[in-house]
């Protein structure tokens, strides 16, 4: 085990190192080719913006998800993106079939699994709509379906959530009552935060795990 994970350590940096080459490749085959490049100032600026934002949620993300993706499938799923939207619950989903649990062998190959055909059926959505973008454009748009569009994500993480939540009832109650009044007090921290909100809610949860453990009642 620790030989494969060291193999997908290794040929998961090269991937990364490539995909970062290709997001970089077409700006800068752009400016070569006009010759029009950014300002260097309002460059550095736009860099360090950005990291200053993302950069932290970047890293909790990682260590976050890392332990539930497994290691081939940490390297696939940030290469590929969506993670929160798509590859996490795919991954939820396929060891609730599978019944595997994290950290061990079949975990790993239940998550790079779930996360790769999540890639694919990904492209492949991604090119059929592209290709019906413009056929669909008047179906897309109409205010009928639009209340549908904006309830996507809740719906889905609603659905995903409620298996785990009925399971563990006394965990849930003080991550939701967190959570509630945090978007009360808060809720523009909490729409531009939401990696940041997870890992707090997860602080809280390990938190009242710990206590309910150590009084017996878990």
């Amino acid at each position: 085990m620790q030989t494969y994970r060291n193999k997908m350590h290794l040929y998961g940096r090269i991937f990364i190192v490539l995909g970062i080459f290709v997001m970089f490749l077409i700006p800068v085959v752009t400016w070569l080719v006009t010759g029009i490049g950014p300002d260097v100032n309002q460059l550095i600026f736009g860099v360090v913006t950005l990291s200053v934002l993302f950069l932290p949620g970047g890293i909790v993300e990682v260590l976050t998800y890392g332990p539930i993706l497994g290691t081939s499938g940490t390297y696939l799923a940030f290469i590929t993106g969506n993670l929160v939207n798509l590859k996490i619950p795919c991954v939820m989903n396929a060891r609730e079939v599978a019944g595997t649990e994290i950290n061990t062998e079949e975990n790993e190959i239940v998550s790079t699994l779930a996360v790769a055909f999540s890639s694919i059926t990904t492209i492949v959505i991604m090119g059929l709509g592209v290709l019906l973008l413009i056929p669909l454009k008047p179906i897309l748009n109409s205010e009928l379906l639009k209340p549908a569009f904006d309830w996507v994500v809740p719906a889905l993480f609603g659905a995903l959530a409620y298996k785990y939540f009925k399971d563990n009832l006394k965990l849930t109650i003080a991550p939701l009552i967190f959570v509630i009044i945090l978007s009360i007090v808060a809720p523009s921290f909490v729409q531009s935060n939401v990696v940041v909100v997870i890992l707090l809610t997860a602080i809280v949860t390990v938190g009242v795990a710990r206590i309910l453990f150590v009084k017996n009642k878990l």
